[in-house]
């Protein structure tokens, strides 16, 4: 049986992989528990799996959750703060650590739970697109497995079982093209918060379904993939799917083509990155070609996602710019999300900020953290001004 530590329990790659756990009871188990906010949620979720450990990381929320589960024998222990998700992060005999975290609040612990050991199933993109230069080292460093838990990642790694090494030639990442991708250019600057938030195939969170709208989710992508599987920007490519129905292609020297497909459901890459290498039986709805009917596919148009051309700039770019990347998408975003700025005014948020960061080549942890916090600050002030120019980017 494999024990397991969760962080980021009661969001969606949360609920979903302690779906996988009770389900499959004889497989794995609970050892710790780490989330933001939901005091409700989180209690049950404690009450059902009864972890060791567990953390919330709102800190004012910590007497609430102790109250709604102060009738739990043994007690866990209880902690708060991004210090508390830290140590559940390298606590005890979890094997692998599923990093469900949202943003780059999961890039700490995620450090932490590897100095300590474990692996990692990572379903928390930003941790290698923005820590990537820490990381990768870290994880050598260490001997740990980094699992790729998010669909399109983990479609590459599938393909790419029995590959040899030399063999790959070309990513191809999918996308459904998010809420927009039947809206002409034109009718963007109406876009409302409401209208992002309604993504055709997949139920996600705020946060990622907007970026699914814009196509920075797949820039992202972009750079998780340069970082998981040693491929040139050059040999990654983009290819709208509306269907969702293949995660990712792999084409190979001899221009053979691997897919994976599957239906949209997170669930399956969350327990291959979890049972890996193993295969497990469930009695998941069977793929039905049929049913799919037909699949298709279009080029990306570089005007109406302006975000992929910004991500490709930044992880050529290197060093900190994909960390300022990042965190400017996530600070604007939430300011979209809020309502303060309009939805093109993500991209130009980001295009900002890009073309004012100084870049750092081979940046250590804390020149990562001081980037993103910048960046972030930096977004809320080129809200204030709109009138500059970037040059950062030029969009193909």
């Amino acid at each position: 049986m494999k024990a397991i530590t969760l962080l980021g329990s009661t969001g969606s790659i949360g609920t979903q992989t302690l779906d996988i756990v009770s389900e499959h009871p004889d497989k794995f188990r609970i050892v710790g528990l780490a989330a933001g906010r939901n005091v409700e949620l989180f209690a049950a979720q404690i009450r059902q799996f009864r972890p060791q450990i567990a953390a919330i990381s709102c800190a004012d929320k910590l007497h609430e959750l102790e109250e709604a589960i102060k009738d739990i024998y043994p007690q866990p222990i209880l902690l708060s703060g991004e210090a508390g998700v830290v140590e559940v992060a390298r606590y005890g005999d979890s094997q692998t650590v599923v990093t469900g975290i949202v943003g780059c609040a999961g890039l700490l612990p995620t450090i932490s739970a590897i100095e300590a050991g474990k692996d990692i199933a990572l379903a928390n993109k930003e941790t290698l697109i923005a820590g990537g230069p820490v990381v990768l080292p870290l994880v050598q460093k260490h001997g740990v497995k980094l699992l790729p838990a998010d669909s399109e990642h983990s479609a590459i790694f599938q393909c790419l079982q029995g590959v040899p090494p030399a063999g790959l030639k070309k990513i191809l990442l999918t996308a459904s093209g998010g809420a927009f991708r039947d809206w002409p250019v034109e009718q963007l600057p109406t876009v409302k918060v409401a209208d992002a938030l309604k993504h055709p195939n997949w139920s996600m969170g705020k946060k990622i379904t907007v970026d699914s709208a814009t196509l920075m989710n797949k820039g992202l992508e972009v750079i998780e993939a340069h970082y998981l599987f040693g491929m040139n920007y050059n040999d990654i490519e983009i290819v709208i799917h509306p269907q969702s129905i293949i995660h990712s292609l792999i084409e190979l020297q001899d221009t053979s083509v691997l897919a994976q497909l599957g239906w949209p459901d997170m669930r399956l890459p969350l327990l291959y990155a979890l049972s890996w290498p193993e295969r497990i039986y469930t009695n998941w709805q069977r793929l039905d070609l049929v049913k799919c009917g037909t699949l298709t596919f279009r080029e990306p148009d570089h005007h109406k996602y302006p975000c992929m051309g910004l991500a490709y700039s930044a992880g050529r770019a290197g060093g900190s710019m994909p960390a300022v990347l990042n965190a400017a998408n996530e600070q604007a975003v939430a300011l979209f999300l809020e309502e303060k700025i309009g939805y093109l005014d993500i991209a130009r948020c980001i295009e900002l900020v890009c073309d004012r960061h100084q870049n750092q080549s081979h940046p250590s942890l804390e020149d990562i953290l001081v980037a993103d916090r910048w960046a972030r600050q930096e977004v809320i002030k080129a809200t204030e001004n709109f009138s500059i120019q970037p040059q950062f980017i030029s969009v193909r």
